[in-house]
C-alpha cells in the first residue's frame, strides 16, 4: 500500500544549458546538456519517495527507450509503478528545456504523448483507495483527471490540485479539491487577478475560494507563496539559494507539500518544508533528478 497516489505524466526530459535563451530564429552554443526524468506527476511522485512517503504512480508510457528510462528511474526511487500503462500505439512523452545558467529561468515545450491517450478505463480505482492523499495536475485528460478526483474524495482522501497547465474546469472540479495549488500565472488564468505582490494575492485567493476551493496555495516564484482557507492567511518568502535551474520547482513544493500534510503537520509547517524542498531543487540542472531527500533538506519530522 502506498501512502500517497499520483496521477500524471513522465516526459524524458531533454535540458540544455547556455549563457541565456535563444530568441526566435536565433542559434545560440549551450554549455551542457541532460536527459533525464520529467512531467509534474512524475517528479512530484519522485520529490515524496526521496522524502520518504510510499508512493504509486499512475501514468502511460510508450513501449520505447524513455518509456523504459522511466520504469527504471521510478523504481529507483522507489516508487510503485504497478498502475503505469504501457502503450505500443503512442510513444513516452519528450520536453525540451532551455535553461539560462545564469538566472536558472528556462522555457519549456512538451509533447505528452502516450498519456495524452489514457482513459478513465485504464485508471485501476483501487490504486487511489488504498491511499491516504491524491495529487495530480492538468496534464492528463481532463475527463480522466475529474473521474480520480471523485474516486479519490468519495473515498475519503485528501485531494490536492495542481492546475497546471491551466485551461477551463467546471464547477465539478472545484468542489472536488481540498488543496489549489497554482503559481501566479495560473491564478491570474482562473481570478483575472494579475498578481505582483501580497495583496493582489490576497485578492486572487478570495475569489478562488468563492469558487467551492476549500484551500488554496498560490505559489510566487522567487517571491515566495500565499496561502488562504478563508480565515487563516500565511505569507512566505522564498527559500532560495542561488538557482541554477528552476525546472520542476513547483512539483517539488507539491511533493513537499504532500508529504508534510501526511505526516500530519500544521498547515505552516507545512508550508515551510513545501518551501524548503523548492528552493534546493533549483540548486541542481533537472527537474525530477533535482528533487532533495529527506537528509538534504534536514527536516526533523
Amino acid at each position: 500500500m502506498s501512502d500517497i497516489t499520483v496521477l500524471g505524466i513522465f516526459v524524458a526530459d531533454i535540458s540544455f544549458s547556455g549563457n541565456k535563451i535563444p530568441n526566435t530564429g536565433e542559434t545560440i552554443l549551450g554549455d551542457s546538456y541532460n536527459i533525464g526524468p520529467g512531467g509534474k506527476g512524475c517528479n512530484q511522485a519522485i520529490a515524496i519517495s526521496r522524502l520518504g512517503g510510499k508512493v504509486t504512480f499512475i501514468s502511460k508510457l510508450g513501449d520505447d527507450e524513455y518509456g523504459r528510462l522511466a520504469i527504471d528511474k521510478l523504481k529507483k526511487d522507489n516508487i510503485d509503478t504497478s498502475n503505469i500503462i504501457i502503450s505500443k500505439k503512442h510513444k513516452t512523452g519528450i520536453a525540451g528545456i532551455h535553461v539560462d545558467r545564469n538566472t536558472g529561468k528556462n522555457a519549456i515545450t512538451v509533447v505528452r504523448g502516450a498519456p495524452s491517450s489514457l482513459t478513465i478505463k485504464e485508471i485501476d480505482a483501487n490504486a487511489i483507495k488504498q491511499s491516504k492523499i491524491f495529487l495530480t495536475q492538468l496534464e492528463i485528460p481532463i475527463e480522466v483527471t475529474l473521474h480520480s478526483l471523485k474516486t479519490a474524495k468519495e473515498n475519503g482522501l485528501i485531494n490536492i490540485l495542481n492546475p497546471a497547465p491551466a485551461c477551463k474546469l467546471s464547477n465539478d472540479f472545484f468542489k472536488m479539491i481540498d488543496y489549489f495549488t497554482p503559481n501566479e500565472t495560473e491564478a491570474e488564468f482562473y481570478t483575472g487577478v494579475k498578481i505582483n505582490d501580497e495583496k493582489d494575492a490576497k485578492i486572487s485567493a478570495k475569489k478562488l475560494i468563492s469558487m467551492g476551493i476549500k484551500k488554496v496555495i498560490i505559489t510566487l516564484g522567487e517571491k515566495g507563496l500565499f496561502y488562504s482557507d478563508g480565515k487563516e492567511e500565511i505569507y512566505l518568502k522564498a527559500s532560495l539559494d542561488k538557482a541554477v535551474d528552476t525546472t520542476g520547482a513547483g512539483d517539488a513544493f507539491n511533493g513537499g507539500f504532500s508529504f508534510a500534510l501526511l505526516k500530519g503537520k500544521k498547515i505552516k509547517e507545512c508550508l515551510e518544508i513545501a518551501n524548503k524542498v523548492a528552493g534546493l531543487s533549483t540548486t541542481k540542472l533537472g527537474a525530477g533528478d533535482s528533487m532533495p531527500t529527506f537528509k538534504d533538506i534536514s527536516l526533523k519530522v
